[in-house]
């Protein structure tokens, strides 16, 4: 199964994690990075991805991210596509960096598209081709 995972997905371990809905996120998100090295699933990457990491001040952060591109099985890159579906999708009031993730993730295949996002969690039912959903959503759905 294809997956993609935003930013903020790949950022939510080195959150704040007194808090019980970031470590339980936390927890869920490396059990998938886990099985993305198993090969239970098929990670996607994005040019939007490299972007926003790489904007990241916190250095402690952006390797570690930027690591998990090698895993991935393919690196969507940007193309008319791409740029025509996320301009749609900013319709449904996604912003544009999140609709390009999102347009990214739909182009590529993937079945899933995981965020911490609250403001994508909420539109993700606007979205056709593509479940969204956070972390312990996904394996609630895809483990259980």
């Amino acid at each position: 199964m294809r997956i993609y995972l935003d930013n903020c997905c790949f950022n939510r371990p080195f959150d704040d994690q007194s808090q019980i809905r970031i470590m339980l996120e936390s927890e869920a998100k490396l059990k998938i990075q886990d099985d993305i090295l198993e090969g239970k699933f098929e990670l996607v990457w994005s040019y939007i991805l490299d972007a926003e990491n790489s904007a990241n001040p916190f250095e402690e952060r952006k390797r570690p991210i930027k690591d998990w591109r090698q895993y991935a099985i393919m690196n969507m890159k940007e193309d008319s596509i791409i740029l025509e579906r996320a301009e749609k999708l900013s319709e449904f009031g996604l912003r544009n960096k999140d609709a390009l993730h999102v347009s990214c993730a739909v182009s590529a295949g993937c079945k899933y598209f995981l965020t911490t996002d609250d403001q994508i969690l909420n539109k993700g039912k606007f979205i056709e081709d593509l479940v969204v959903a956070d972390p312990i959503s996904f394996i609630k759905e895809v483990y259980l």
